[in-house]
Parts: C-alpha cells; sequence; structure tokens
C-alpha cells in the first residue's frame, strides 16, 4: 500500500487533529481516513443538521 500523496503541513495537522501519530496516520488506507475525517466534521457541527445553503 502506498503512503497518502498529501502535503507534509496537511498530514502534521490532521496527525494533531484526529490524535494518531503521523506514521500511522501516512499509511491508513484511504477509505478509514475519509471516516474519521467525517466523524471530525460531524462532531465539529453537531447543531448543524446537515442543512447546507440554508438562510
Amino acid at each position: 500500500m502506498r503512503p497518502l500523496q498529501i502535503s507534509p503541513e496537511t498530514a502534521l495537522k490532521l496527525s494533531e487533529k484526529l490524535g494518531v501519530p503521523l506514521e500511522h496516520l501516512m499509511h491508513m488506507p484511504q477509505h478509514i481516513l475519509l471516516q474519521k475525517l467525517a466523524e471530525l466534521a460531524k462532531d465539529e457541527n453537531p447543531g448543524d443538521g446537515g442543512k447546507e445553503g440554508s438562510e
């Protein structure tokens, strides 16, 4: 499996945000990373309700 194709700066920020070691992040399967990012986004915006663009 290839390491993720992301910049070093992005890798550091994701590692800190997700609370995983940088080495684990770089070798994490892409679908797992996307799942963790979705969970993180949901936790950061709990009152959003999935309604984008409603004014």
